[in-house]
């Protein structure tokens, strides 16, 4: 029992740390990413489709200061199971403003991709072309150091 409690307590501390990371959400409240369901952007038919899907203030769960919304209860119950695995990229914040070291710009949802398999949110259609049309890997490498050194001076 006692050799599981030093990963128990990194566990925890990992858990603790994600917490009070920031997330992209309204300028009024605190509905993550537009009040879209991250969880469907995972969908077969949503990502052949390239459509975003409403999510609806029934189906909410708080994470990280935030207010998720689903567009079911099936989707939010996936959400609540396993965030990490749902959650975009640098909490919802425009990936290509990180990339670009232009800080946290929120995002509202509409315009996004997956790269690898990670989902990353826009704020605008140009910088999702940017990714799409340029080496998004490196971009990628930047946005991680640009999100890194803003949760390490806690500039948010």
């Amino acid at each position: 029992m006692i050799k599981y409690i030093p990963a128990f307590l990194l566990l925890l501390a990992s858990t603790l740390s994600l917490a009070n990371e920031p997330v992209s959400k309204s300028y009024w409240g605190s509905k993550a990413i537009g009040g879209h369901d991250t969880v469907e952007y995972h969908s077969p038919v949503v990502r052949t489709q390239h459509k975003e899907v409403a999510g609806d203030k029934r189906f909410a769960v708080k994470w990280n200061n935030a207010s998720w919304h689903f567009a079911s209860q099936a989707s939010a119950d996936k959400f609540a199971a396993d965030p990490e695995r749902y959650r975009p990229e640098y909490n919802g914040f425009c990936s290509n403003a990180l990339s670009l070291g232009e800080g946290l710009i929120t995002t509202d949802g509409t315009v996004w991709e997956f790269f690898g398999d990670k989902l990353h949110l826009f704020y605008a259609e140009q910088g999702r072309q940017r990714w799409l049309n340029g080496d998004w890997k490196t971009y990628k490498q930047q946005a991680d150091k640009e999100w890194a050194a803003k949760l390490n001076t806690a500039e948010y």
